[in-house]
């Protein structure tokens, strides 16, 4: 039923392939539209629209190593590194 289209990017100009399974994916959810963009510049214009997270350096309080966590460190509140959380969710 469907077939693959050769389309242009609006942003970057180069040609990239509508494939059959997307346009199968799009007309099951109602979109009318082909896309404007290539996969590209799509995820480009994405990343560039999502705010950057503000990081806190905090001290882990497993191993005293150093953890950046995208939320104020309250004294009251323990925090860990990467790694120690991720221990700490195993057990």
């Amino acid at each position: 039923m469907y077939e693959d289209k050769t389309l242009v990017c609006k942003e970057c100009g180069n040609e990239f392939v509508f494939t059959a399974g997307e346009q199968e994916f799009y007309a099951e959810r109602g979109f009318e539209n082909e896309p404007q963009r290539c996969k590209d510049c799509r995820m480009a214009r994405k990343n560039n629209n999502k705010a950057q997270r503000e990081m806190f350096v905090a001290t882990c309080a497993s191993c005293g190593g150093e953890a950046k966590v995208p939320f104020k460190p309250r004294e009251d509140r323990p925090v860990y590194c990467s790694e120690c959380f991720a221990k700490m969710r195993e057990e």
